[in-house]
């Protein structure tokens, strides 16, 4: 462990003169000293024991209590204890990037068994070891299908999370793609590349989407097709918080992406196989390798470093102890509660703007502030604000009937 350790003066010297200059300063002389911080000024050093319950005292100020209605693309989902603790064992101890992957055999099958589970859910031919996000996923997917028709012009939702939009306009500027946007999709969409919709969409709303001339490619919170079948579409796209993944403020999550067999070589990010050794074992490997880490850069489908490994196991974990029968419950329980609060709200005179959700819906209300205001001094997060009138709101197997009794009572 001694590259680890801190170097000595001496041997400070000693790696200036071989460098050419009189001190470490010099490294940071193009710096302006005004942005350079002159002190510290730290407290007094304390021990463990006082460290321990000054930090546990700062963790008291949070507020971890309310009962939550807050969604817009990260969702309180119920997780089982035993992910975490399974998780952890030693089977799946690797590297964050597997770069030599085939001593790396746990990873490798929780990747198969993650594509294979997201191609069942989907009902699509063939998908990733995940990608960062689904913000990311929605830019890969157009990026993708541009290499595919080899239009540099795309079509999009404006329902589509905003987040989102932000992300593929980064994209795509830097790719020189045009983008339009559209609330009524035109007739003939056989000028751009591919048509990008998200369904339930950012408020909710489940569409009802027609045909179109040109790749489709589909936004959907994995979550949703527990109980709602996938819409048949060229590439599918998403977010997998939802499987087993703690909010944590907002991250991290992961995304995945599934696709038609055609389109495979297009798909970027990693693709685990299934295979057998020269013993004649069952083995596991990276079989599509698409990002330039792997093979020369100008020949690469993306620039995607690496797959949320990590998040990606706790998905298959989720899934796997879930089963069947209790992932469509809870998607299920999601969709009861969420319109069983819909409907009492609108007994109490709060209009529900869409009838056609999930387990998200958009209410309209006199005062957003107010509202939220009223409904946090009784504990609760009632939602994200979408404007002065109008608020979002999301339910979840984790709202209980009291819940939402408390929500409506409040108002």
């Amino acid at each position: 462990m001694k590259n680890f350790l801190v170097h000595s003066d001496k041997t400070k010297e000693q790696m200036c003169r071989e460098i050419g200059i009189k001190c470490t300063d010099e490294l940071f002389k193009q710096i302006p000293q005004t942005a350079k911080l002159q002190n510290f000024d730290l407290n007094n050093a304390l021990s463990e024991l006082e460290t321990q319950k000054h930090v546990k005292s700062l963790a008291k100020k949070n507020k971890t209590e309310y009962i939550n209605f807050l969604g817009a693309g990260c969702y309180n989902k119920f997780i089982p204890a035993c992910i975490s603790q399974i998780a952890q064992r030693f089977e799946f101890s690797t590297a964050y990037t597997p770069y030599q992957p085939e001593i790396s055999q746990g990873t490798l099958q929780v990747m198969y068994e993650f594509q294979t589970m997201i191609c069942r859910l989907t009902n699509m031919d063939v998908a990733n070891a995940t990608v960062y996000d689904a913000a990311t996923a929605c830019a890969e997917a157009i990026l993708m299908a541009v290499r595919i028709k080899k239009i540099d012009k795309v079509l999009i939702a404006n329902s589509l999370n905003p987040e989102y939009k932000k992300v593929i306009e980064t994209y795509t500027q830097a790719n020189k793609i045009t983008v339009e946007w559209f609330d009524e999709m035109p007739g003939n969409t056989s000028e751009y590349s591919c048509v990008l919709i998200q369904t339930p969409d950012f408020y909710g709303e489940i569409l009802n989407i027609k045909p179109v001339d040109t790749l489709l490619i589909i936004c959907c919170d994995v979550s949703t097709l527990s109980i709602l079948k996938p819409v048949e579409c060229d590439i599918m796209v998403g977010d997998i918080q939802t499987l087993g993944i703690p909010m944590s403020f907002g991250g991290p999550s992961a995304g995945f992406m599934a696709c038609k067999e055609k389109y495979l070589r297009q798909l970027p990010g990693r693709l685990a196989g299934k295979t057998i050794d020269a013993d004649g074992n069952t083995a596991f490997t990276l079989t599509i390798q698409t990002r330039e880490q792997h093979i020369k850069r100008e020949k690469a489908t993306s620039n995607i470093c690496s797959n949320q490994a990590l998040i990606g196991l706790c998905a298959t974990l989720y899934l796997s102890i879930m089963g069947e029968k209790g992932f469509k419950q809870a998607g299920f329980l999601s969709a009861k509660q969420a319109h069983t609060l819909s409907d009492k709200l609108e007994q109490k005179g709060i209009k529900t703007l869409n009838k056609n959700f999930f387990n998200e819906f958009v209410i309209q209300v006199k005062n957003a502030d107010e509202t939220l205001s009223k409904l946090k001094s009784f504990g609760i997060i009632g939602g994200l604000k979408l404007d002065d009138n109008k608020i979002l709101v999301a339910a979840t197997e984790m709202n209980s009937d009291d819940d939402i009794d408390l929500y409506v009572n409040s108002l």
